[in-house]
């Protein structure tokens, strides 16, 4: 009898935490409606062009011209060079990026949210110059993908009140 009690005051109590659906109501919810209403502003360089896109694939695109918010965001990617052999060879190097993004409100130009995100990997420098290079790149690729996420969930607790 005692193993069955338990299990069901932890259910009537897990249902009293306040927990609630982040992207409740589908499409048309608060969240799904505020973040397809955010119109990301242009992003300089290799490294903007690829945020500027995965933030737009997670977005989605504005309904019109007139979105009702304006995210910009400025980015520092850095190389740093580590793991040096006697030679002085540098062996590893480490490519981190940080964002700094504002959401705008675009009637008045209030800055409604201003925060950043960041992420960095770890990249073997080899023989190959080319194979170097090409690490860089996937990992550059890959941080833009991790930061537009962190900068997207923080979009999300924001339009859903938090």
């Amino acid at each position: 009898m005692k193993r069955f009690i338990a299990p069901f005051i932890l259910a009537l109590m897990l249902t009293a935490c306040g927990l609630r659906p982040l992207y409740s109501g589908g499409s048309t919810g608060a969240v799904a409606s505020t973040l397809v209403s955010i119109a990301v502003e242009p992003i300089q360089g290799k490294n903007g062009w690829l945020m500027r896109n995965a933030l737009n694939d997670r977005l989605g695109t504005p309904r019109n011209d007139n979105s009702r918010f304006r995210l910009v965001v400025a980015l520092d990617d850095q190389i740093e060079g580590f793991g040096v052999r006697a030679d002085d060879t540098v062996t590893r190097e480490r490519r981190t990026l940080r964002a700094r993004y504002q959401l705008i409100l675009s009637s008045t130009g209030e800055t409604v949210l201003d925060a950043t995100a960041g992420a960095d990997a770890g990249i073997d420098v080899v023989s190959s110059e080319y194979a170097t290079i090409a690490s860089e790149n996937t990992a550059l690729e890959n941080l833009t993908q991790r930061v537009a996420d962190q900068i997207v969930t923080r979009l999300s607790l924001y339009a859903g009140g938090e």
